[in-house]
């Protein structure tokens, strides 16, 4: 049945599926076409909740989804860029791995399999907005989120505004449609690739933060049950614009 409880149910799946999409449009724009952001997501969601695991804190485990899955994406900015291999194949093959690393370590660290939950694990807290939060319908969606449910929302127009109306953004779809031309102008195109790309990682991390930490509290193995290729899809259709994505 069509109610309050359904959209914010939406909203709330809505937003790891967002921070995915948001980098895989940046890649896109840099040329180099993302298709590992589903393993990018899994990545954040273990090393989210195996941060705030071990620090008691959900901050430092967001902090350390995204870095995770930063660092994890330099597989595919040295294999696309400095090895000219292909984006697609080596997406797929970063997919497998994050499936075959965290259930891995989830063994190797918490001595379980399947999914871990844990009291130590400290989930995202919820801020809602006075007066806003109690528009109906769509107030408690909208308006009473976690810092990365906000944070999502308000990062579609600030990809928006950079790419489209800067000189930074000009310079990075330079890169993507005519490297060459941009490289004469004196934009280097391997700096910008490698940017967009680790941003692309960072992203992916925090939507695995929210997706572990915010969305539930627990790592399950596959967690990211597909979002990512969701996200993918999501840039396809809205070729790779900000809004059309969201």
């Amino acid at each position: 049945m069509f109610d309050a409880a359904l959209i914010d149910s939406i909203v709330r799946a809505l937003i790891p599926i967002l921070f995915a999409a948001l980098g895989g449009l940046i890649c896109d724009k840099a040329g180099i076409f993302n298709i590992a952001l589903e393993g990018q997501l899994l990545i954040g969601c273990f090393f989210a909740v195996a941060t705030s695991y071990y620090t008691g804190s959900a901050f430092p485990g967001a902090l350390g989804g995204m870095f995770a899955a930063g660092v994890f994406t330099l597989i595919l900015a040295y294999g696309s860029v400095n090895r000219g291999a292909e984006p697609i194949v080596i997406g797929v093959a970063m997919n497998i791995l994050a499936t075959g690393v965290t259930s891995f370590l989830l063994v190797g660290l918490f001595h379980t399999s399947g999914t871990f939950v844990d009291p130590r694990i400290v989930g995202l807290k919820t801020y809602s907005i006075p007066l806003l939060s109690d528009i109906p319908w769509i107030g408690n969606a909208l308006f009473s989120q976690t810092v990365l449910g906000y944070l999502a929302f308000v990062l579609v127009f600030v990809a928006w505004i950079v790419i489209f109306r800067t000189p930074l953004g000009l310079r990075l779809r330079g890169v993507g449609e005519k490297p060459l031309a941009a490289q004469t102008l004196g934009v280097n195109p391997v700096s910008y690739k490698y940017a967009a790309v680790i941003i692309s990682g960072l992203l992916c991390g925090l939507g695995g933060a929210q997706l572990a930490l915010g969305n539930v509290v627990q790592f399950s193995e596959e967690m990211s049950a597909g979002r990512g290729w969701i996200a993918v899809l999501a840039v396809m259709l809205a070729r790779s614009h900000p809004i059309g994505v969201l």
